[in-house]
């Protein structure tokens, strides 16, 4: 059993659902632990999405978080109390923002082949 760690984003997110990590490639499992939600250092706040597609059930949108506001100068990061995020083969994780173009998003990922 290999594994490879990786970090994934988006430097700029968009006002739609955007691939920030996937799809997970055939024969392995990626192990999310750490999702950095941060903001862009505009003049104003904006809400966050974050959701991961399981492809094993029709490409279903199950969110993560959901309407989480980042200020103009925060940064939110979503790894608290030791949770992990499987994401089997297909499985993507996707993020939108509701204002174009103020906030990014990094995603730690353990890839297990």
């Amino acid at each position: 059993m290999a594994t490879q760690y990786k970090n994934a984003k988006s430097t700029s997110l968009t006002t739609s659902l955007t691939t920030v990590y996937g799809p997970v490639g055939v024969d392995k499992v990626a192990l999310v632990f750490g999702i950095q939600i941060s903001s862009l250092g505009v003049s104003s706040s904006t809400t966050v999405d974050v959701a991961w597609i399981d492809s094993s059930d029709s490409d279903a949108v199950t969110y993560l978080i959901k309407d989480a506001e980042v200020g103009s100068t925060e940064a939110i990061s979503a790894n608290t109390h030791g949770f992990k995020l499987i994401l089997e083969t297909g499985d993507s994780l996707q993020a939108k923002a509701a204002d174009a173009s103020k906030a990014s998003l990094t995603v730690s990922v353990m890839e297990i082949s």
